[in-house]
């Protein structure tokens, strides 16, 4: 399987320190925001990642991470994202590298306390389909939210009003390779971007979606609020230990 990280986009709610670096290179405790999905990827067994990145920062990847020794790796691919067409746009500069195999996607602001290697593990033995990494809640209207009929994964909805659950989709997912065929057939949202939601809505249509619930603690940081939380978190338990 191989590893997709996705860390374009404007940043905007962090402005005005998103102004001069991409949001992804901002410190998250005492490591750049980038290493903690980097690292999330090759906890779990992934040593072929792609960085999906865009905007005027770019090339600071390179210079950051070069091949990813720094992470036991031989080497790190780059690809460039050009202007805002959301996640399941990005997603697509990934078929080139993706080869026709399975893949990890995870948002480059995604952070957790432990580690996905048994759903990798899980979904390598799956024949085709998709995964979802749930993580409960007390604010699901901030979020993806899933609804299950007993272990089965019967919707997803953005943000919604009034939730059906309190298990929020988390950015970590696992999809097969027609994954890059369902992003074809998408129509931007309103708000003018490709939406991962709607990939995954494919999925559950075709009757093969599946999930499964992380251990421990789970953060974005792509608000002050969440990035500061972040911080704390790592500070006061650790996150995908490099040691």
């Amino acid at each position: 399987m191989k590893g997709v990280i996705l860390a374009g986009g404007l940043g905007s709610r962090l402005h005005p320190l998103t102004r001069i670096t991409n949001k992804h290179l901002l410190p998250v405790w005492d490591k750049p925001m980038i290493y903690y999905p980097i690292q999330c990827l090759v906890n779990a067994g992934i040593r072929d990642i792609l960085v999906v990145t865009g905007g005027n920062s770019a090339g600071d990847f390179l210079k950051l991470l070069g091949n990813g020794e720094e992470f036991g790796l031989q080497r790190v691919n780059y690809a460039y994202q050009k202007g805002e067409g959301g996640i399941a746009d990005a997603l697509k500069l990934a078929e080139h590298f993706a080869e026709g195999e399975k893949i990890c996607v995870v948002l480059g602001d995604n952070i957790i306390e432990r580690n996905i290697a048994k759903a990798v593990r899980d979904f390598e033995h799956v024949e085709r389909g998709a995964k979802i990494i749930l993580k409960e809640v007390h604010d699901p209207e901030r979020f993806g939210v899933a609804e299950l009929d007993g272990k089965r994964v019967v919707g997803i909805e953005e943000k919604p009003t009034n939730p059906k659950s309190n298990l929020a989709v988390i950015g970590i997912y696992l999809y097969d390779s027609n994954v890059f065929e369902i992003a074809k057939t998408l129509k931007p949202s309103r708000r003018g971007e490709l939406e991962i939601t709607d990939v995954n809505n494919a999925y559950i249509a075709q009757g093969t979606m599946s999930c499964e619930v992380l251990d421990g603690w789970w953060t974005d940081a792509g608000t002050f609020e969440s990035l500061y939380r972040a911080s704390q978190l790592v500070h006061d338990g650790g996150a995908n230990r490099m040691d």
